[in-house]
């Protein structure tokens, strides 16, 4: 499944990404955020998309002009639901401010709600991490509780996370205001 927008192409990740996956995930100011180790080597983001980037509904974020990975974004669904699922995404820093994650979001948002049949996408992030809640705001995410101690197994440590929410009902709503 390849998705795109007016700037973006959204497609399954490939093993030839592993290079760009790597130039943009060394970056500390990416996984950390994010709750991942920065990559070490081309070799350690080939296992990242084999093993982590490799969900049905997970897509390398491109750039329509060029191809290439710049960011990663994802419908994340619970064994027990397809009526409800998550929505992760990181984008590499030269790319931060441009509205990208927002546009590949909403194109994500539109596959959920209207093909897949989801009622409800849930997205997160931890204390500190303002440019994600600002992307969640950005698409019409709205708060609805906040977790203390929750474990970050890759970063060995504990955060606060806040969660928001958008309704099937919710999205389409906002569809209409924008028309």
């Amino acid at each position: 499944m390849m998705l795109t927008t007016k700037r973006l192409l959204l497609r399954p990740w490939e093993m030839s990404d592993a290079e760009d996956l790597f130039q943009y995930a060394k970056d500390p100011a990416i996984g950390p955020a994010a709750g991942w180790q920065p990559h070490q080597s081309v070799e350690e983001s080939k296992a990242v998309i084999q093993s982590v980037l490799n969900g049905k509904e997970c897509y390398a974020v491109c750039l329509l002009s060029d191809g290439k990975a710049i960011g990663a974004i994802e419908l994340m669904f619970n064994r027990d639901s397809t009526k409800e699922c998550e929505l992760g995404y990181w984008i590499a820093k030269p790319f931060w401010g441009q509205g990208l994650i927002p546009e590949a979001a909403r194109a994500l948002l539109r596959r959920a709600f209207d093909e897949l049949g989801v009622e409800t996408v849930w997205c997160g992030y931890y204390d500190g991490n303002g440019k994600s809640k600002r992307v969640q705001e950005k698409v019409g995410f709205r708060y609805q509780y906040t977790k203390e101690h929750v474990a970050v197994p890759a970063m060995n440590e504990t955060r606060t996370e806040h969660f928001t929410c958008i309704t099937k009902e919710e999205w389409r709503s906002q569809k209409e205001e924008l028309r």
